[in-house]
């Protein structure tokens, strides 16, 4: 027999809670750890061989030659991109369910229990019917293309699942929408030249009609709740009335800005109507704060939800006690088959900060942001590229420079913090210019930070 187990479990309890002290000191000392690039020989010695080291040896390469090299997005400064930051019941759970190591493809289980209580508590919070279901993914992009399959299945009828997509179809969604309805879209075939890109609501009506009498069949409509440039966000109740109009799927990508649902006036009204979408993205990694990965496929209807994914093979025939109850398993309403514990760490957060704790520190984030660009007005180089909706900041450095040395000295700032260790920003276009973009998505940060922020930058502008 091959023992992988500890030979000594008294010595591996040792090696276990050094790692964890190393770990709580990380998460409690995160202001003091910005990203640091990885050492080139650092990168060279995770090179595997066939010599095993031990668990105490591991442990120890761990704490030292992997925790120090994160992208740095549990540091109060880190703005790029959207980044959740992680939670210290996060590290609690994450230990519980490695201890567990559950498939919650089904079964019958706690975690499949828990995974139910976190999409109920969602689904409530979102204002989505009771006849709503849902599914933990990675995050919203494969969610994604789990509501797409919805949605075509809605529009074509039980029988794409077995012949396949013979019609075109066609999908609509604001100019600024998420690569993941891209790639859905390619995916699943239907092809990335029929999703329509739209820069005025208004005219989908003539698309649409123009879709169908070139032979098409529009089936989608693709709102955003927090833009992944400027944070913007449609107007749901308009998307919910237009596809009504129209017989059209209404799905929501709501990666980050589903969850002002949350927050406090006057942000929570951003998400006003998101409630009438028949599906909807979201990522509990994101501004939930939880530890990656973890993402919602919320749809409005279980049957269509089901009907696009159920599949019991013999092999996973379905009891009614034992190990193999548990009905209904979470396989029928997605593709994977072998998951992971996501539910536990979103479970855990939420009962130990509780929906208006986490809503707090949403509503804080976003003043953050307002206080971001109160600063940027203020200054008298600095510009705001777009009007800081919710947590997003893009801004010039110097906006009395000509375009082309705006983003010259814009990327040349980002890069030199996130260098410096001072702050990280990402950049993104408006106008044609490169410039900085702050993504504050981070419960740890303060005014101060913010103030540090805005000054760096103001020191590294000639």
């Amino acid at each position: 027999m091959s023992d992988l187990d500890p030979k000594d479990w008294d010595a591996f309890r040792r090696t276990a809670h050094a790692l964890l002290d190393a770990c709580v000191d990380r998460l409690a000392q995160a202001g003091d750890h910005p990203w640091i690039p990885v050492p080139e020989d650092t990168k060279s010695g995770y090179a595997l061989s066939d010599t095993p080291s031990g668990l105490e040896a591991a442990a120890t390469r761990m704490a030292k030659e992997v925790m120090p090299y994160g992208v740095g997005n549990t540091h109060p400064r880190f703005f790029g991109w959207v980044h959740g930051t992680g939670l210290a019941s996060g590290l609690l759970s994450e230990m519980v369910a490695a201890t567990m190591n559950a498939n919650c493809g089904g079964r019958d289980h706690a975690a499949v229990y828990l995974e139910r209580a976190v999409i109920d508590w969602t689904r409530d919070v979102m204002g989505f019917p009771d006849t709503a279901s849902g599914v933990l993914v990675s995050g919203t992009s494969q969610a994604t293309v789990i509501a797409m399959s919805a949605a075509r299945l809605r529009a074509l009828g039980a029988h794409v699942r077995a012949k396949g997509n013979s019609t075109r179809l066609t999908a609509y969604a604001g100019a600024g929408v998420h690569n993941a309805a891209r790639k859905a879209v390619e995916l699943l075939g239907i092809g990335a030249d029929n999703l329509r890109k739209v820069d005025d609501w208004s005219q989908v009506p003539n698309m649409i009609a123009a879709d169908r009498a070139a032979g098409g069949t529009p089936f989608m409509l693709i709102g955003t709740a927090g833009s992944v440039d400027f944070g913007t966000f449609d107007d749901f109740h308009a998307l919910a009335d237009l596809a009504a109009s129209e017989n059209l799927w209404l799905h929501i990508d709501g990666a980050f800005g589903a969850w002002l649902k949350l927050a406090d006036t006057p942000w929570r009204e951003l998400s006003n109507g998101l409630e009438r979408a028949d599906s909807l993205a979201c990522d509990f990694h994101k501004w939930m704060y939880v530890p990656y990965d973890c993402g919602l496929c919320l749809i409005r209807d279980e049957t269509e939800h089901r009907a696009a994914f159920a599949a019991r093979p013999s092999y996973l025939a379905p009891q009614k006690e034992g190990v193999a109850g548990g009905d209904p398993w979470y396989c029928d309403y997605g593709i994977d088959l072998s998951r992971g514990n996501r539910a536990l760490k979103v479970w855990a957060a939420i009962e130990s900060y509780g929906g208006a704790g986490l809503g707090a520190a949403i509503s804080d984030n976003c003043a953050r942001a307002a206080q971001m660009g109160a600063l940027i007005k203020a200054s008298d180089k600095m510009a705001l590229a777009a009007p800081v909706v919710s947590n997003l900041v893009v801004f010039t450095a110097d906006q009395t420079l000509p375009p082309e040395a705006q983003s010259e000295l814009n990327a040349g700032i980002a890069q030199k913090l996130q260098l410096s260790g001072d702050a990280v920003f990402s950049t993104t276009l408006a106008d044609g210019i490169t410039c900085l973009r702050a993504a504050i998505t981070n419960h740890r940060t303060t005014a101060k930070d913010i103030e540090i922020a805005i000054a760096a930058v103001d020191r590294e502008t000639p």
